[in-house]
């Protein structure tokens, strides 16, 4: 076939795509259009301190919500920014049981009473029997935190794809971390990653629970479970590449931990305990090495309450039989 032949070919293909509605008209390559991408989640973040996100998801039935919020207060907020959308809500996801991920179930509920609220069977044990006592301690710190709790309408084993508005997500579930308990959700078809609190952007944790090792260990395990996660969407500070997420949160833990390590040495001045001019110093070195990183809990001795729980958590850790994910970072 000659060239002048070929354009004209080309050309007659292009005028037939461009004017007729032909099921399998393609590019001149022979190449389908590609599909439209979809929408990329929705987020609002609450005003520090304690910034806590929650996210919709456009599924093909609705709106998909992961997480409420701290208070009432804060989840109406983010109903008018949902609303705005001029989708239905279909479901409503927990992460985990934390205060500040639970606290606005109510209003969200009230405000989609269509939306059943999901969580994993572990995340619902774990906010009725509260063996930590948090919810009467976010109560005594924040009166605007519910006198009562929603729980969840249906549950799931942690592990167990959950079907939800025309979508398929993907579960694993994680113990004895951040949190005693904890669900990730994942979405195959664009590698979307709804971590809660097990990788945060630029922020503060919460480290008072005392199992830093056990969260470094999660966190390792979190990658080889999604090696083609995308974007991760934590439970505070931005979204951002699902790798750089989990290596920026390691990267604090173990920080933060082998500067605590040399305070509760038994030859530190306060032996294997820290003095009150230890804990001062360990807060400003963390600062200092984290500078403008807001907390994700509306504690105002967060950092001093960190550095006591690491204290605590090494003081009782024998260095010698330490997994590889929590040994201290060579020096």
């Amino acid at each position: 076939m000659n060239q002048r032949l070929r354009r004209l070919l080309a050309a007659a293909s292009t005028t037939l795509c461009a004017t007729a509605s032909v099921a399998g008209c393609s590019t001149a390559k022979g190449s389908d259009e590609p599909s439209a991408r979809p929408t990329p989640p929705g987020r609002y973040a609450s005003p520090n301190p304690g910034s806590v996100n929650t996210y919709w998801i456009k599924a093909p039935d609705g709106l998909v919500l992961v997480d409420t919020l701290r208070t009432p207060d804060d989840a109406r907020k983010a109903i008018a920014e949902i609303k705005k959308t001029g989708e239905h809500v279909v479901a409503i996801l927990l992460t985990h049981s934390h205060p500040d991920h639970v606290g606005g179930a109510a209003a969200l509920h009230e405000a989609f009473p269509d939306a059943p609220v999901h969580a994993s069977k572990a995340t619902d044990r774990a906010m009725r029997e509260d063996k930590r006592g948090f919810y009467p301690l976010a109560r005594s710190a924040n009166p605007r935190f519910p006198a009562r709790l929603t729980y969840a309408d249906r549950t799931f084993e942690d592990g167990t794809p959950v079907r939800i508005g025309g979508l398929r997500l993907e579960t694993a579930g994680f113990t004895e971390g951040e949190s005693d308990t904890a669900t990730v959700y994942y979405r195959p078809d664009t590698g979307d990653l709804f971590s809660g609190d097990l990788a945060t952007g630029k922020v503060t944790p919460a480290l008072i629970e005392g199992n830093t090792c056990g969260w470094l260990q999660i966190l390792d395990r979190l990658g080889r479970r999604f090696p083609d996660a995308r974007t991760m969407y934590p439970g505070h500070g931005a979204p951002g590449p699902a790798r750089t997420l989990i290596d920026d949160q390691r990267g604090y833990l173990r920080h933060v931990r082998a500067l605590v390590r040399p305070a509760v040495a038994p030859a530190s001045p306060a032996g294997t305990g820290l003095s009150p001019a230890e804990q001062k110093s360990l807060v400003t070195a963390v600062d200092r090495a984290y500078p403008g990183y807001p907390p994700v809990a509306d504690l105002p001795t967060i950092g001093q309450e960190n550095v006591k729980a690491v204290a605590r958590e090494l003081a009782a850790e024998n260095p010698a039989h330490l997994p590889t994910a929590c040994a201290d970072p060579a020096r």
